[in-house]
């Protein structure tokens, strides 16, 4: 019988096949949805989160790990409502104008979607304007930036001053991470946060929600 510690196990390990039949079990035997993301998909990010922060888990692990809880929330989403799951909070996710990399964005959107986010993932090489529209269209929380580039990371302060320009600023908190980013920089620019990894900017965007 399957039980939500053998679906936390499956995400932890990576397995997409067996977490889809595990999960599926678990619906058949009439446990509700909400506690096998809650107490099952949920509950083995939890254990990821801080095996990644500690070097124990690697970043195509961590990818994995996501995949393998997506798997999983696939066959429920169509079992709830929006209204089911509480949002802890709405981010805008985007790596700057005329950077293409998306390793590390894409690790933190698993990473603040298994923590009951709900995240808009603008993709890569996003122009200060499509930021701004973007906060005017989904109304989020939080913005995160990224760049991997010492040739882009001036974006972000171009965004952010387009931010204040539009008069958006004041509607949410930035946040910014990167290869070349450091705190100094954050503070030069006027982001509200900085973050050396994914594991870390999921705290740090619940330490932003609570501020």
């Amino acid at each position: 019988m399957a039980t939500l510690k053998d679906v936390s196990q499956c995400v932890l390990d990576g397995e997409l096949d067996e977490v889809k039949a595990l999960v599926q079990q678990l619906v058949d035997d009439g446990v509700d949805p909400i506690t096998i993301i809650n107490d099952g998909l949920i509950a083995g990010m939890n254990i990821v989160a801080p095996l990644f922060k500690s070097g124990e888990m690697f970043v195509p692990e961590v990818m994995e790990s996501a995949d393998t809880m997506n798997e999983g929330m696939k066959l429920l989403k169509p079992l709830i409502t929006d209204g089911d799951i509480p949002s802890k909070g709405k981010i805008i996710i985007g790596t700057v104008n005329g950077d293409l990399h998306d390793i590390g964005k894409n690790l933190l959107v698993m990473m603040v979607e298994s923590r009951g986010y709900t995240v808009v993932d603008l993709g890569v090489d996003i122009k200060e304007e499509d930021f701004v529209a973007a906060v005017k269209k989904h109304k989020p929380d939080i913005v995160g930036m990224s760049s991997l580039l010492t040739t882009t990371m001036m974006k972000m302060q171009s965004t952010i001053k387009q931010l204040v320009k539009d008069g958006v600023r004041d509607q949410v908190k930035v946040i910014i991470g990167g290869a070349p980013i450091t705190q100094e920089f954050a503070d030069d620019i006027g982001a509200d946060g900085y973050s050396e990894d994914a594991s870390t900017a999921v705290e740090l965007c619940d330490r932003m929600m609570i501020a």
